[in-house]
């Protein structure tokens, strides 16, 4: 199988069978924003503890590019201190961007997602949970689209 035939069957995979694809009832940190190119919608929420991102789950609709990047988020920022996770969120735009070559072993199944850089319309929709991830972190206030809050 080719390598580019395998990145399209780990994305359908997180497509199909999304990881942590539900609410988080007593998250810390809860953010929601849209790409209206595309239809996307992602909420991310977050659970902190002791500096790390004890637990992430998403929820939204959208294209399968969206909805895999967010499943593929949850995988690799769970459990990461939050300084790691935001370093990560970090490299992810940059790969995405063409600007940073991934490494497999750090990025896992996040390189499937490389081959969107072809197609720059798509990029936004790869980005939008990774974006709302860092948001939420952030703590920002209101903006167009949704809101990022600490209960």
């Amino acid at each position: 199988m080719a390598l580019e035939e395998l990145y399209k069957e780990v994305i359908l995979d997180h497509y199909k069978t999304p990881r942590n694809k539900r609410d988080l009832p007593g998250a810390e940190l809860s953010c929601t924003r849209n790409n209206p190119l595309c239809g996307d919608e992602i909420t991310i929420h977050a659970r902190l503890e002791d500096g790390a991102v004890a637990e992430v789950t998403f929820q939204g609709s959208g294209c399968s590019i969206s909805q895999a990047s967010a499943s593929m988020l949850t995988e690799a920022v769970g459990g990461k201190p939050v300084a790691e996770a935001e370093r990560l969120a970090a490299e992810f735009r940059g790969m995405m961007e063409g600007a940073v070559e991934p490494e497999e072993d750090e990025f896992g199944d996040l390189v499937a997602l490389k081959g969107v850089v072809k197609y720059p319309v798509r990029i936004k929709c790869a980005v939008l949970a990774w974006d709302v991830f860092q948001e939420a972190l952030a703590g920002a206030g209101t903006g167009s689209g949704g809101a990022a809050h600490r209960p």
